[in-house]
């Protein structure tokens, strides 16, 4: 990142300041929002957990910055601001004294306030980091599957419509002027629209109504989603269903009955045909590494079958996430079991590399998902 000159810029929902290389933007409440110093993006999550991205050698490397580290990273972006302030008048001023009025003890203090509006949000996909998470459901209505750990210990909950109604506002007042920054909702957590349409629909009104204008996206699962008749997907459009994103995982079945995630590449084809005859956007996650050396080969060969099939168009998206084991997971223990050696890291990176050159050949969109970066 080549050194910016020094400039103080209001964005009309935040403001950045530059100062001898060093880079900090601030919310409308004054909530740092990102800071930049010695080649390393830092990122404050809303629970004022600060994640760090830097290069290293030509790799991305990515870590999650201790509280102590992290309280340098916001005197130091408070600095920046502070070094505006002189001489700044009329909305310049007002911004900058929002910044200098959150120390970092004030932003250690979101933390508090952001676990008692959310449950742990466990995952979103990586261009909805920045939307307006509102948590219907808790937890996934499968959470079987042997390589996730998202939901551990958590079982599938519905907020009923009061509790919904207090959550989304609740989530207004704690976000403040931060939700002008953010477009969209997305309503959480796993599988939230297995509910049935009569749940639905108050939620999306409520929504709606507490976030006007903004379209809603979600997770679904071919074995939750296909349940549903091609009506509902429709009325939910209507609604304010904009997209839905579906852990397609792999096109290869052996594989997906080894992961212990009901379903099938045809079944999978036959709701793609649903979802897109809604006129919903589709968004396909696909685990890069999977299975390991014993898949590899089929995985790669069904999963492009399948994405070739699908009614798919430039519009939709194609996420390939490389395949991150946890070593609690059942996954780990059963292949470990049976022999099955892991891609390495090397092997990932080519593997990531063939599937986007196929998946861009067929004209299709296709985008790195790395749950390692996930940050809310």
């Amino acid at each position: 990142m080549a050194r910016a000159p020094d400039t103080l810029t209001l964005h009309p929902a935040s403001t950045l300041a530059v100062r001898r290389g060093r880079v900090a933007s601030f919310d409308l409440d004054g909530r740092l929002l990102t800071y930049y110093e010695d080649g390393v993006l830092y990122k404050r999550a809303l629970d004022s957990r600060v994640h760090a991205r830097r290069r290293v050698r030509g790799r991305r490397e990515r870590f999650l910055v201790p509280d102590d580290r992290a309280r340098g990273v916001f005197e130091r972006a408070r600095e920046v601001a502070a070094s505006w302030l002189e001489g700044a008048g009329g909305e310049a001023r007002a911004r900058l004294s929002a910044v200098l009025e959150w120390t970092p003890e004030r932003l250690f203090a979101e933390r508090e306030r952001f676990s008692r509006v959310y449950k742990p949000i466990s995952i979103l996909p990586p261009d909805r980091y920045f939307t307006i998470v509102l948590q219907a459901t808790e937890g996934c209505t499968w959470n079987r599957c042997t390589f996730c750990s998202f939901y551990s210990g958590r079982p599938f909950a519905a907020k009923d419509p009061e509790a919904f109604r207090e959550h989304a506002r609740a989530v207004r007042e704690f976000l403040g002027k931060n939700a002008l920054l953010r477009k969209d909702l997305f309503l959480a957590d796993g599988n939230a629209l297995a509910l049935s349409a009569a749940r639905l629909l108050p939620i999306f009104e409520t929504a709606r109504a507490v976030f006007p204008g903004r379209p809603v996206y979600s997770f679904i699962d071919v074995f939750s989603g296909e349940r549903h008749e091609p009506g509902f997907w429709k009325a939910l459009k209507e609604a304010g269903l904009a997209g839905v994103y579906v852990g397609m995982e792999t096109g290869h079945d052996p594989l997906l009955a080894w992961l212990n995630k009901p379903g099938s590449q045809q079944e999978l084809l036959q709701f793609v045909q649903v979802l897109k005859g809604a006129g919903l956007f589709v968004g396909l996650i696909v685990m890069v590494g999977a299975g390991g050396d014993r898949f590899r080969e089929a995985h790669y060969r069904d999963t492009l079958e399948a994405l070739a099939a699908m009614p798919l168009t430039p519009k939709d998206l194609v996420f390939l996430s490389p395949f991150v084991e946890d070593p609690r997971s059942v996954y780990r223990e059963r292949r470990e079991a049976e022999g099955i050696r892991p891609l390495g890291e090397e092997e990932t990176l080519s593997e990531l590399e063939r599937f986007a050159r196929a998946i861009r050949g067929l004209g299709l969109r296709a985008a790195r998902y790395d749950i390692r970066e996930f940050l809310y």
